[in-house]
């Protein structure tokens, strides 16, 4: 890895802050200063959408979805679903010209691993880079994705399969965020090691080579400093951050997983605060005026009484012990603020609540200044421009209003959008944007932009200033880089140490600087049970140069662990797991009882080896019916296997009249062996799935399987250009082979890549320590190439 001199160091701090956004860009979903305000001038009252050229009607292309679209340097950016209903569906990201709307490129996508269904993906927004204009994505199967301005891949990490990132059924996954030369976003996940359970996280990447800057896990930190705390992970999410300044500390702020919004440095991840105020999950963005933060959340109260809540914190005063800030004002009527995000402007908070009432309360004092319904359902944010306000109700209307001050505004108009084929009415769910007199909009059909041509474009506020950089700085921390790895037996991995000051930003090495270098033991994950052996260090060596260190891996096939280095009172880490690669066996003989296999991702509390008829097997944990426990894949391999055949011996068991599920994953496809018996003739089957909420790939094959046998598994998958042919042998096990395949399937969108994994779901919802569901075991796994 090379290395720059000091004062480059002093250069990248300050040029790969945002830019200020200019006239023709809006780089985050609720514009230039991340509040839903347009400076813009010259908007329309009216306008239509049917045909263009006429009514103000600019442009308007045939690809809808349902976030808010991202304009820059001259082009329009969306992300959307494609394809509904039929094999071939999926996701994908496109970019238009921004004055003709011509099409210019467009990316796909599968959609695989997740209970999202079709009307929910393209939910998240994109975020980018001014400078290097350079576009990110965070799909809905787990791809965080970069692009330039041409379409090319830059870099590419699976969030699913390299770091056990989960999804819920309500499409609930968080927009990344572009800031400081990093890329952040939010997950719910659980990998392995100290992040083996799942919680709600945060995970920084580099935004010109992808590799992991820092990790940040403000709810294991709360309930590390309070035991009894009742902050918990509370499900999936989908609240987007925002980035301020306040008290000179750059911060990245967003509501989370655990009912909490929180405050993080934004260039290392530190937690500065968090104020916990919902018994749920938190799904509204925030947004920031000066110190003050405004938010709100539509679940129940942690001290009861009437559902939904609004808050406004005072960011600048924090309590240092508790890391909590000053609460301004509350708004508890019963309302649920849910599912959409506020706008602010000119000192005044608008928050539709999730029946599509809109709230306007004064920013300093709380107070309710006007109600106003304008439709039955709401999850777009509002736009503020040009004294008006516009705000998508989700049965096909964007209502525009003319703001009155503290008095209630005036209706202009209802734009109602028409199905012109197809069954239904068209669902609006996103946000309009407004750049160079134009409103830019995506309802499910379609992608808008109106106008009237003489538009004018106002002074955005900047960001506030920091606190001056101080190159000749004592180190207020250091951090290793990169923070995660995923590495082969063998091979030498590079690390670097930045030191930084107190807000992150990189200074001078000191010249009497001394590193300590170790491959430490690490504590047992909290999953583990009790008299669980505690995991072995990471099996390698450590050659120190400088700043730097070369760690050698061993020739395990798998394993993990952590890389700590010391300079002074100041520590760092990286994390390093070493992936099966192919081809692979595993029989578990060599992990402990009561643990499961080191380097496997999302296995940890999910499957734990145990003793079974005098040898070891994997077993699925069945005394938790939580889903992500009660369902799970465990990832061997690392996300780019292609081309592969994986087998193992399963049996499942029937308890309270139950069976289970199980199987193998292979390149993002599932075989699963179906514990129903739900054929038309009563019987068992095994299926080749993808997208199991939608079933875009759903082939089955009636074979009666029974409980309490170990069966073979084979499961192939052949890439080809358009296609794949996936294909599965089921037998009992000691039996020959059979010659055909038990089920097949030709995918005319293929999945041409994707980690080897075992899958197993217990389907007893009463299933508890006291009461365990049904067992499901694995033994003699291995994976190999295909032959060319």
């Amino acid at each position: 890895m090379s290395r720059l001199p000091w004062f480059a160091f002093f250069i990248l701090n300050f040029s790969l802050l945002i830019p200020a956004a200019g006239a023709a860009d809006w780089v985050h979903w609720r514009g230039p200063e991340q509040t839903g305000l347009a400076r813009e001038a010259g908007l329309p009252e009216f306008f239509g959408v049917d045909e263009v050229g006429k009514d103000g009607l600019i442009w308007k292309q045939p690809y809808g979805g349902r976030s808010a679209p991202l304009v820059l340097k001259g082009r329009v950016y969306t992300i959307s679903g494609y394809d509904m209903s039929k094999p071939t569906e999926g996701e994908r990201v496109m970019c238009f010209d921004e004055a003709t709307g011509k099409p210019l490129w467009e990316r796909r996508f599968g959609v695989f691993h997740t209970d999202i269904v079709s009307s929910r993906l393209g939910w998240t927004t994109l975020t980018a880079d001014p400078e290097t204009e350079h576009v990110y994505c965070h799909t809905t199967a787990g791809f965080l994705t970069c692009y330039d301005r041409d379409g090319n891949q830059v870099w590419q990490r699976q969030l699913t399969e390299e770091f056990g990132r989960v999804t819920g059924y309500g499409g609930r996954i968080a927009s990344p965020i572009f800031d400081s030369g990093l890329v952040i976003v939010g997950i719910v996940n659980g990998s392995w090691g100290d992040q083996a359970r799942g919680n709600g996280r945060f995970v920084a990447f580099d935004g010109k080579t992808g590799e992991v800057v820092w990790w940040s896990s403000p709810t294991e930190e709360m309930q590390a400093a309070n035991p009894g705390s009742p902050v918990r992970l509370r499900g999936t999410y989908y609240s987007n951050p925002v980035i301020a300044v306040i008290n000179g500390q750059r911060l990245l702020i967003t509501g989370g997983a655990d009912g909490c919004v929180h405050a993080l440095k934004v260039r290392t991840g530190e937690r500065v605060w968090s104020y916990p105020f919902a018994a749920g999950v938190v799904n509204p963005s925030p947004v920031v005026d000066g110190n003050l933060v405004y938010i709100g959340h539509g679940e129940e109260n942690p001290e009861g009484g009437p559902i939904g809540r609004v808050i406004c914190l005072d960011a600048s005063q924090v309590d240092a012990k508790a890391k909590k800030p000053k609460l301004v004002w509350e708004y508890r009527r019963s309302n649920r603020f849910g599912l959409a995000s506020p706008a602010l402007a000119d000192g005044k908070l608008y928050f539709p609540d999730d029946s599509s009432v809109l709230h306007c309360f004064d920013g300093k004092s709380g107070r309710l200044l006007w109600r106003v319904p304008y439709g039955t359902i709401s999850r777009g944010a509002p736009l503020v421009a040009d004294g008006k306000l516009y705000v998508f109700d989700v049965y096909a209307t964007l209502a525009v209003y003319k703001l009155n001050g503290n008095s209630a505004p005036e209706e202009l108009e209802k734009v109602k959008f028409r199905r012109t084929s197809g069954p239904g009415f068209v669902e609006t769910h996103g946000t309009p944007v407004a750049v160079n007199g134009r409103l830019y909009f995506l309802t499910q059909d379609d992608l808008y932009c109106v106008g009237e041509g003489k538009g004018q474009t106002g002074k955005y506020k900047p960001l506030a200033e920091e606190k001056p950089f101080d190159p000749a700085a004592a180190p207020a921390a250091i951090r290793v880089f990169p923070a995660d790895v995923l590495a082969k037996p063998g091979e030498a991995v590079k690390f670097e140490v930045h030191f930084l000051d107190a807000n992150g930003r990189e200074l001078k090495a000191p010249a009497d600087a001394k590193l300590e270098w170790s491959l430490p033991q690490p504590p047992l994950p909290p999953t583990a049970p009790k008299g669980a052996a505690r995991p072995p260090a990471l099996t390698a060596t450590v050659n120190a140069q400088g700043t730097g260190a070369t760690v050698t891996l061993g020739q395990l096939p798998r394993q993990q662990g952590t890389v700590v280095v010391r300079a002074g009172n100041m520590t760092a880490r990286a994390r390093v797991r070493v992936a099966a690669q192919i081809p692979y066996t595993e029989d578990f003989e060599r992990t402990p009882v009561g643990a499961a296999p080191s380097g496997w991702v999302n296995a940890t509390g999910k499957f734990t080896v145990v003793e079974k008829d005098g040898s070891k097997v994997l077993s699925k944990v069945n005394t938790d019916s939580r889903p992500p426990i009660a369902r799970a894949n465990g990832y061997m391999t690392g996300p780019h296997a292609s081309n592969y055949t994986v087998e193992a011996d399963m049996m499942g068991t029937e308890v309270r009249g139950r069976v289970p599920d199980m199987g193998l994953c292979n390149s993002r496809y599932t075989l699963l062996l179906d514990g129903k018996s739900d054929s038309p003739n009563g019987k068992r089957q095994v299926r080749i799935v993808s997208w199991e909420a939608r079933m875009r790939v759903n082939q089955p094959a009636e074979f009666d399987w029974q409980p309490g046998v170990w069966y073979r598994v084979k499961f192939t998958v052949v890439p080809g250009e358009k296609t794949a042919q996936v294909m599965a042998k089921v037998w009992k096990k000691g039996e020959a082979e059979p010659a055909d395949w038990t089920v097949k399937y030709e995918d005319p969108n293929p999945n041409t890549e994707g980690a080897a994994a075992l899958y197993a779901y217990i389907p007893d919802p009463s299933i508890s320590p006291q009461q365990p569901g049904s067992d499901v075991f694995f033994d003699n796994v291995s994976i190999t190439p295909n032959k060319k």
